[in-house]
């Protein structure tokens, strides 16, 4: 389908191009796509399904589960029907509020996801450091308080990315080498210099996300001493059995997560489709995996 009359030098739109050099294999690119992004949207449904009906289940440490699984469903329907649109019917335009609104969420649900991984972490160190006091610290009262905080600091830290935008000017060519509108490939095609935008860019990343993965990593290191000290096997190995699946998932999701934007910022040999590809898979298989994992090693604690 053509984009009909509009051109790049329109100023009310830009043209996300999808997977530049793959524009041939979107359309087989698209079945992955679509496949993950249901199976995740039909995992976290049901989990968030059947932890409302389970009152056994209303406990902190599936809240956090509730969320996160808000968050990862928020995540994938940010840009996959998008990204579909461009395989399937060559709909590659975007209206630039459309393109601010997209780079204002996708990243706050991202960011987000940090945020509640690093809650579970401590609802982990709590339950096996201090077990006895796990019911009077961790409320569920005192969850959605922390998820709420968290949200409140996504949305401060975040909001500066669209802002920082809007104060750039666009050259005639204001076609995005992407499936969605990535903060980082939207700024490259502006006129003016984009340091200040870089620069926030690994503000967010190394102060937010850095300082989340480091107190979850200090949380775990504290749990493995704990854990270390625990004489009976049964009780070693329940303690092991209910961080595994924490580990993994964090493991799966920080991971590329860095990686995909570290590359953004420092690309060095990566070819443009890798690159794009990479980022998408990245926000496609956590959302379905996670509550896989999360299935498995809470059936088995």
């Amino acid at each position: 389908m053509a984009v009909f009359n509009l051109t790049p030098s329109d100023p009310s739109i830009f043209i996300l191009m999808g997977i530049p050099g793959l524009e041939a294999a979107q359309v087989w690119i698209s079945i992955p796509y679509t496949m993950f992004y249901i199976i995740g949207l039909l995992e976290n449904l049901m989990l968030l399904f059947f932890v409302s009906k389970e009152q056994t289940l209303h406990k902190p440490m599936y809240l956090l589960l509730c969320m996160l699984g808000l968050t990862e469903i928020a995540t994938s329907t940010s840009f996959v029907p998008k990204a579909l649109c461009i395989f399937w019917f060559n709909l590659k335009t975007i209206t630039v509020r459309g393109c601010l609104t997209q780079l204002f969420f996708l990243p706050m649900f991202t960011v987000m996801h940090s945020t509640i991984l690093m809650t579970m972490a401590f609802d982990r160190y709590v339950a096996i450091c201090n077990p006895l006091r796990y019911a009077t610290i961790l409320t569920n009262a005192r969850v959605a308080l922390l998820g709420l905080l968290g949200l409140i600091k996504t949305i401060l830290f975040v909001l500066p990315l669209p802002l920082l935008l809007t104060r750039l000017p666009f050259c005639a060519n204001r076609i995005i080498p992407h499936t969605h509108c990535e903060p980082v490939a939207v700024a490259k095609i502006s006129c003016e210099d984009i340091t200040v935008n870089s620069i926030y860019g690994l503000v967010i990343l190394f102060l937010v996300t850095g300082l989340d993965l480091t107190l979850i990593a200090l949380s775990y290191g504290l749990i493995i001493k704990a854990v270390l000290r625990i004489s009976s096997n049964e009780a070693h190995q329940k303690a092991l059995n209910t961080c595994t699946a924490h580990i993994c998932v964090m493991l799966m999701y920080y991971a590329p997560g860095l990686f995909v934007n570290l590359t953004h910022c420092f690309r060095q040999g990566i070819t443009p489709h890798v690159q794009i590809l990479f980022s998408d898979l990245h926000l496609l298989i956590a959302p379905m995996l996670n509550p896989i994992i999360y299935g498995v090693k809470t059936r088995a604690s």
